[in-house]
């Protein structure tokens, strides 16, 4: 199944969170998987990163896909912030990616499930406990 990652659980699997490595050693032990990111979370990743983080980094991206926004995920993107934004907290990151997923049939692992209420999608939890389960990190924590 192809599966996208938010950006905040790669942060978290760069940082060397257990619970975010348990679940993506689980994650990808499945036989159907395909791991991808949107464009948009690769650069969201690799703009934040500092430079003693550039290998790691790279070397965990090389294990995605990584889909290129098209126009037509731009169109569905803009009705879903349109419609979400304000109820839900979503960002342009987000609705991108939610159509991005709902345009390719693929499945979301996030922390923030309440961004992807769009129907359509299917946003998963990517882990329940710990640190980063209830917003997870921001990009520029330490």
């Amino acid at each position: 199944m192809r599966t996208y990652f938010d950006a905040d659980v790669v942060i978290w699997l760069l940082r060397g969170h257990e619970a975010a490595i348990a679940q993506f050693d689980r994650l990808i032990g499945e036989p159907d998987i395909e791991m991808w990111m949107s464009a948009v979370q690769r650069a969201e990743i690799v703009m934040y990163m500092k430079a003693s983080e550039e290998k790691s980094t790279l070397e965990l991206l090389s294990l995605f896909h990584t889909e290129p926004v098209t126009e037509e995920v731009v169109d569905l993107a803009a009705t879903f912030y349109r419609q979400w934004r304000s109820s839900h907290g979503i960002d342009v990151n987000d609705a991108i990616l939610a159509a991005t997923a709902v345009l390719t049939g693929g499945r979301i692992i996030t922390l923030n499930t309440k961004h992807f209420p769009m129907p359509g999608v299917s946003a998963e939890r990517g882990w329940e406990e710990g640190p980063g389960a209830e917003s997870g990190p921001g990009l520029s924590s330490p």
